[in-house]
């Protein structure tokens, strides 16, 4: 059985432990991806108390500018996925070795792109787009310029990965990111810290920096250690997917195919606008807090929304795994002429990330106040962060079912309904009761309240969408 295809795996034999077994270490990977990036702003907020706030407050901001490129070339990651995963499911594997040629020499241009927006539109970004202020404005340009321009490691990283999987490969993609976070952590003690007081179980930091002679960078030094690790891995990784599945071999290397560019790039373009809303959207209110609940002295909302964002990003994550599997299993499904599995496999998915995300919302209501002190003691930001939490938490479950079933149907190709579904939310439910709140001078609470309806109302949405079936019928070349 271990000798099995990927494909054939995947297209025979009971679904339900298919699905369990491919979209399992993707979950897995991703969630401990997001575990490493706490420990990063666990790192961030054990300096010193004058820079520790203000830090993780510059660190929440910028992590959501920085998730923009990475989704963009995300949505590119997930149309070369889906023609792949076609391709692959009805036996052309040639022709889905030339689409990860074409579509990697595409996400080396969109690195170049953002690696100059990084270097010379920093500063307005934070400044003038999201308006942050005072320390935390600053200690974000610093932060943003390196992890912009080394944005081009994630979006190789992730576009490697996800070509993997859509050959049908789920444990080895997981296990690689797994590695880029672990050698993240190693790196991010040593540049944090650098031969400065470190915490007591990273006590071998400051004497190693000592050693290479590595100064103290603080949060800079966060930035720079995600981009080495990930720089690291993709040795490796683009090793392996040349002798694995053949990819980037000499015969379907070639310049650019206009007419197959085209066609990632209308498959693509959709996702990457949608997840870009997606971003946007929580950017929207981050600017609203930043605007109408701070002060050039009192920025407790804002660090509060750093925190929990991201806490959040435990929840997206772990649902952006399951729904990398439900996208392979739509995909290859439909390529293969088998429409009945590729739905069930959808809603199989959907209803494994479910229990996922009961699982965490329990935790994090059952030790809100613990997880929350872990990364800041300040008692106004506390309250804030777990008024959040108590408010926000239980709508994890349906930002998981709309992002697992919105993986689905981008699997079949269905880019265009998924963007409007988002556009619509955003647009229609979340902005415009969010400046309501904030015209009318409501409370916090009710501003998070806003965004647990914004939640529950995408998984409604789509949940019908899905159901109705339409998207089975989307042509992929």
């Amino acid at each position: 059985m271990n000798d099995e295809p990927p494909t054939l795996r995947i297209l025979s034999g009971p679904l339900l432990p298919a699905v369990a077994k491919f979209g399992a270490p993707l979950a897995f990977g991703m969630g401990l991806q997001v575990t490493f990036n706490l420990v990063d702003a666990y790192l961030i907020s054990r300096l010193s108390h004058e820079v520790a706030g203000s830090a993780l407050g510059a660190l929440g901001i910028c992590d959501q500018l920085a998730a923009i490129g990475s989704i963009i070339s995300y949505g590119l990651s997930t149309a070369t996925a889906a023609v792949m995963s076609r391709r692959a499911g009805r036996g052309d594997i040639i022709g889905a070795r030339r689409v990860a040629w074409q579509s990697s020499l595409m996400v080396l241009a969109l690195g170049a792109i953002f690696g100059l927006l990084g270097i010379f539109g920093s500063h307005f970004l934070i400044f003038d787009v999201v308006r942050a202020r005072g320390r935390v404005a600053e200690l974000g340009v610093e932060y943003l310029q390196v992890i912009l321009t080394g944005n081009v490691t994630i979006f190789a990283l992730l576009h490697l990965t996800t070509m993997q999987r859509a050959m049908g490969s789920s444990k080895t993609p997981a296990s690689l990111l797994v590695a880029a976070n672990v050698f993240n952590l190693l790196f991010a003690v040593l540049l944090v810290y650098g031969q400065g007081p470190a915490p007591a179980l990273f006590a071998w930091g400051p004497e190693l920096s000592a050693h290479l002679g590595i100064p103290r960078l603080g949060l800079v030094g966060a930035a720079w250690a995600t981009v080495l690790a990930r720089s690291l891995v993709l040795i490796p990784l683009v090793i392996l997917v040349v002798r694995r599945f053949g990819l980037f071999r000499r015969e379907v290397r070639g310049p650019f195919d206009g007419p197959l560019l085209r066609r990632l790039f209308s498959l693509g373009w959709p996702t990457s606008t949608q997840l870009v809303v997606r971003i946007v959207s929580m950017l929207m209110v981050q600017s609203l807090v930043a605007r109408a609940y701070t002060t050039n002295t009192d920025q407790a909302a804002t660090t509060a929304l750093g925190v929990v964002f991201r806490l959040e990003t435990m929840a997206l994550f772990i649902s952006l795994g399951w729904g990398s599997a439900a996208h392979t299993f739509v995909a290859q499904h439909l390529g293969a002429g088998k429409r009945e599995r590729a739905h069930r496999s959808g809603w199989l998915a959907a209803a494994m990330n479910a229990i996922m995300m009961v699982a965490l919302v329990a935790v994090y209501l059952g030790y809100d106040r613990e997880i929350v002190q872990f990364f800041d003691r300040d008692p106004q930001v506390v309250v804030l962060a777990l008024d959040y939490i108590r408010i926000v938490g239980i709508s994890y479950v349906g930002l998981g079912l709309g992002i697992v079933l919105g993986s689905a149907m981008q699997g079949a190709g269905a880019t265009k309904t998924t963007l409007l579904i988002d556009v619509v939310v955003l647009f229609g439910v979340l902005l415009p009761l969010a400046f309501g709140v904030v015209l009318s001078h409501g409370r916090l609470e009710q501003l998070w309240k806003v965004v647990a309806v914004g939640y529950a109302s995408s998984a409604i949405v789509y949940v019908f969408t899905y159901q109705r079936r339409r998207y089975l019928d989307v042509e992929v070349s």
